[in-house]
């Protein structure tokens, strides 16, 4: 075979086909390796950033202040009494690539809601990443208020940043994250916010909330330990809630070893709703999910919530919070739940022009009218 070899070399460089062949193999393999250094430089900016890596940096005159590690920072948040929103999109700005405070109006709606509705709980704003703000000197009375002034208003607001790697430290999924399947995952944001839900109620418990929700009325009260059916098919992993300890505590790990047992990069929703709906299945001992709301012995205490709660309006229904048309059968429909689910996957391109007559923007108008003002002109 060696004695061979210089034969068939020879016949590979007389043959054009096989020429043309191997030189596309090798232009292909020069673009993954680029496409994966692009990918590596984004997800380290994103996620893997030293502390220091960009604390010194500014744009101009005005100075960047790093978040708080809420890990680290006090106050912290009260086990079974927060309230989280997770923000894992990555906002650079040019050259400078540091991640900067970004909000959208309809995000900080949801926040406010939550802090309106609940003035006894905390709420705290996690930021996945090194995370970086204007730092607030003060609102000025002759300047419109900003979107984070308008959130940062409210003394039971906190925003706060976190490194994966330290958050997960301790934990069931400590050492899954580290072999790296999640950040080759075809949906990465979402997948990261898919993870951070889980691993956030298995450190504190508490309530856990989409960022394109706005709460309608106080959640306090409601007993822990509960979601909501999107569909008969399936939970939905926009409200969340656990009790930090015993039986809650226990979901939250079950949830923890689902996620990286079942765990598919190529799925959107497998990580999110599918983790929930399975490990209540579990525990109702059930797939029936009209039967896991009407036999609430049969889970144990884990209550999973009908549509109304949460979903009133189902995804596939998502224009009728922005059809003027639409705007009393919307509202009337929601008029028991504790929360609407906007479905910012499908409507966060559709703008609503600030005083207009449709259900999204008077919820907004009642329930974050702070943020709904700071807005300007569209929501």
């Amino acid at each position: 075979m060696l004695l061979r070899l210089p034969l068939l070399v020879a016949r590979f460089l007389h043959n054009g086909r096989l020429r043309l062949l191997f030189v596309a193999l090798i232009v292909l393999l020069i673009i993954g390796l680029l496409l994966s250094y692009g990918w590596q430089t984004d997800y380290q900016l994103c996620f893997m950033d030293g502390e220091g890596r960009a604390a010194t940096q500014s744009t101009g005159s005005v100075g960047l202040e790093l978040l708080d590690d809420v890990l680290e920072a006090e106050p912290k948040p009260t086990p079974g009494r927060t309230i989280f929103f997770h923000e894992t999109s990555c906002h650079q700005n040019g050259k400078n690539r540091y991640k900067v405070l970004e909000l959208t109006a309809r995000q900080a709606c949801a926040i406010e809601s939550a802090a309106l509705h609940n003035p006894n709980f905390q709420v705290f704003v996690l930021f996945a990443g090194p995370t970086y703000q204007i730092p607030i000197a003060g609102h000025n009375a002759s300047h419109p208020q900003t979107l984070i002034e308008a959130i940062l208003s409210y003394s039971n607001v906190h925003l706060r940043r976190l490194n994966l790697w330290s958050y997960a430290a301790g934990t069931p999924i400590e050492e899954w994250l580290k072999d790296g399947r999640l950040f080759r995952s075809k949906y990465l944001f979402s997948h990261i916010s898919d993870f951070l839900r889980y691993l956030t109620l298995y450190r504190y418990g508490g309530l856990y909330l989409d960022m394109d929700v706005v709460v309608l009325r106080s959640m306090e009260e409601v007993p822990p330990n509960y979601t909501g059916a999107e569909s008969d098919t399936h939970l939905a992993a926009g409200v969340m809630n656990l009790e930090p300890t015993g039986f809650g505590h226990g979901i939250a790990e079950s949830c923890l070893r689902d996620f990286q047992h079942n765990f598919d990069g190529r799925d959107w929703g497998n990580n999110g709703p599918g983790v929930i709906t399975r490990v209540a299945q579990k525990i109702c001992q059930t797939n029936d999910i009209r039967l896991m709301q009407e036999d609430r012995k049969r889970c144990l205490g884990f209550t999973v919530f009908g549509r109304a709660a949460f979903y009133a309006i189902p995804w596939k229904q998502w224009k009728d919070f922005f059809e003027p048309e639409k705007m009393e059968e919307t509202m009337a429909r929601a008029k028991d739940s504790y929360v609407v689910h906007v479905w910012n996957k499908h409507s966060s391109k559709l703008p609503i022009k600030h005083g207009s007559n449709n259900a999204y923007a008077k919820y907004a108008e009642k329930n974050c009218p702070r943020a709904y003002k700071a807005a300007g002109e569209f929501f």
